[in-house]
């Protein structure tokens, strides 16, 4: 079926005639498909536009919990979550989203309503910020073209000179930072892991919250995660380009 993976790709639910410019199939035939998808779960309608749907997600999540990325990175995902006490998320690109494949909870008595199998914005989130600003420009500004830029909280970056200015300086600085941008009273701190290729295939973050985040945050979350990035890498440098 050509019509789930146009949806996947599309920066934005995408109706069906946009899939079907995408897939390159006749509009009556994706008509019949898409409504097959929607019935399974495949795909979810809003408004005439699609997106993947809460099935596909799920067994994207199942299929992303078996696989290599997840395995070969726990111990490092563990030791991150031991070394700052706060939670701890390993999420991959899929379209305008990031999706949760593993989540590592603080230990303290405050969880994180965060869940495997979520998905969170590119433009406010510190995984989407650390993924953007490590794609090259052309594949950056692809993404950048239709990404939707919703304001979800005060200090959400909805503009895009703003969030190109902030990528600019997340690459600059080497992790990226959601100040309260995608949740209120959370406070996120994310950096990008590379394949063989050097391309952006993942992304980790530390969530803390407002009221506990350090007063030394270089030390407490960054200097971690950058070691995990640093770890990962070598790691990530034996499955094939593009492969996670």
């Amino acid at each position: 079926m050509p019509c789930w993976p146009a949806a996947a790709t599309a920066p934005r639910p995408a109706s069906a005639a946009a899939l079907a410019r995408s897939s390159g199939y006749p509009r009556r035939p994706v008509d019949r498909i898409v409504a097959a998808l929607r019935e399974q779960g495949m795909v979810a309608e809003a408004d005439g536009a699609y997106r993947l749907g809460p099935r596909l997600l799920a067994l994207a999540s199942r299929a992303w919990s078996q696989f290599d990325l997840r395995a070969a990175l726990a111990a490092d995902l563990q030791a991150l979550r031991d070394a700052t006490g706060e939670t701890v998320h390993l999420a991959v690109p899929a379209g305008a989203e990031m999706i949760y494949i593993d989540k590592l909870e603080s230990p303290g008595p405050v969880r994180m309503a965060s869940r495997v199998g979520a998905a969170v914005a590119l433009h406010s989130s510190a995984v989407g910020k650390a993924y953007l600003a490590a794609l090259d420009e052309p594949a950056r500004e692809h993404l950048l073209r239709d990404l939707p830029l919703e304001s979800r909280m005060p200090g959400t970056v909805a503009s895009l000179p703003a969030l190109r200015a902030a990528l600019a300086e997340t690459a600059a600085r080497g992790y990226a930072l959601d100040n309260e941008e995608n949740e209120p009273g959370i406070v996120c701190y994310g950096v990008a892991l590379r394949d063989a290729g050097g391309q952006p295939v993942a992304c980790v973050s530390v969530s803390t919250l407002m009221f506990r985040r350090s007063d030394d945050p270089q030390s407490a979350y960054i200097e971690p995660l950058l070691r995990l990035r640093d770890a990962a890498a070598a790691k990530l440098a034996v499955l094939p380009s593009g492969g996670a």
